[in-house]
């Protein structure tokens, strides 16, 4: 009877050593898995991060380009007030000496 009841405390022993070595890889298969995740996650934040920083910096240019744009339409619409106006004196130039 001792025999058999060492045999099977030898059995539980091994049993509970072998599914702790399990729980143990187990917990080291998720804690790596972990790991990869907050690496990856810290990964896609930088991504994020340098995605924002150039949309950004495009959102100034865009701005800057939208202001030269302006400039740039009042300053033709100056140059064809000007021509105009050079257009009616020089009509009116051409009508005097017509009527002379």
């Amino acid at each position: 009877m001792n025999k058999n009841v060492l045999k099977v405390s030898a059995l539980v022993l091994f049993l509970g050593l072998a599914s702790g070595c399990a729980s143990t890889a187990q917990v080291e298969a998720a804690q790596a898995a972990a790991d990869a995740a907050v690496a990856d996650a810290a990964a896609a934040r930088s991504t994020a991060e340098a995605a924002r920083a150039t949309a950004d910096a495009a959102a100034v240019v865009a701005a800057e380009a939208g202001a030269t744009a302006e400039q740039a339409m009042a300053a033709g619409a100056a140059a064809q007030a000007c021509c105009e106006a050079n257009r009616e004196t020089m009509d009116r130039m051409f009508q005097k000496s017509m009527s002379k």
